[in-house]
């Protein structure tokens, strides 16, 4: 596998403007089947890099900053999921993407789920990274708890302040994906935690009426438990899940060659039963 700098050619940047929000995303390369990666709260579209370094040579990686996250724009107001899925809508639109696989963690798992239940068979497949499938009682205790206190004293600090903690705090994480969740956090505004407001869209009516491929990969120290995996499973059966172990919710960050394994594995999966619907 190629092992490009995002910021280099052939990997691009763009703005796609629309209802007055520029929402910046980085492109592995045209002319080969899109897959949309979705980042989550605190993150960008560039700490997909190891993923997308891996996917390149067979997928057009597109990777945007959500509203309020990276280079996009930070709106007062509209942080809501439905939002966010407005955005990679328009994304998708305005950028003539047919047929992409949507990947999403945390925040971004929601969101595609969100996404994939409006287009539907538009989609190859749907992949969800351990996202934030919680319960309104949990939600509620996120939403009061001192999340955006904690990230308003994270923004007071410099990024070799920032590196320096997250290294001590993350010490099994590479320093490039160091480097990336401290600028990621740095860019994040204050804003972007509107996403934590309740309720969240009802997640079991969302999978239910998912109707293309959909993998749902967890960590064992991750918020979506095996129960929740099974009872979504029970659902809908075009879901499978995969449980990685000793992961936790920063599942990209921490085991990004282990979720690369899967997430090509179920991509393999999708091009296998499309060649045999075409035998």
């Amino acid at each position: 596998m190629k092992h490009s700098d995002p910021f280099t050619a052939p990997w691009t940047s763009g703005i796609c403007r629309a209802d007055a929000v520029n929402i910046h995303y980085l492109r592995t390369g045209r002319d080969k089947p899109p897959l949309i990666a979705l980042h989550g709260l605190n993150g960008s579209g560039a700490c997909w890099t190891p993923l997308a370094r891996r996917l390149e040579d067979e997928y057009d990686v597109v990777m945007p900053d959500a509203r309020g996250h990276g280079a996009s724009s930070a709106p007062l107001t509209g942080y809501s999921y439905r939002d966010h899925a407005k955005d990679v809508l328009n994304l998708t639109k305005a950028l003539e993407l047919t047929a992409p696989v949507l990947l999403g963690h945390s925040m971004g798992g929601m969101t595609a789920a969100l996404v994939a239940s409006q287009l539907g068979f538009a989609l190859r497949g749907v992949i969800v990274v351990d996202p934030t499938f919680i319960s309104p009682e949990w939600q509620r205790e996120v939403y009061e708890s001192d999340v955006v206190e904690q990230h308003k004293e994270l923004l007071n600090s410099d990024k070799s302040a920032l590196v320096t903690q997250l290294r001590l705090r993350h010490p099994h994480r590479s320093s490039e994906m160091i480097e990336l969740l401290a600028d990621a956090r740095l860019q994040t505004r204050i804003n972007a935690f509107g996403v934590l407001t309740p309720p969240n869209p009802e997640y079991r009516e969302l999978i239910h009426s998912i109707p293309v491929p959909l993998l749902l990969i967890l960590g064992s120290r991750g918020i979506v438990s095996l129960e929740t995996a099974d009872e979504l499973q029970g659902l809908n059966p075009r879901l499978r899940y995969e449980l990685v172990p000793d992961a936790g919710h920063g599942l990209p960050f921490d085991q990004p060659e282990r979720l690369g394994t899967v997430v090509e594995s179920f991509l393999q999966s999708l091009i296998t039963a499309e060649h045999a619907v075409q035998q």
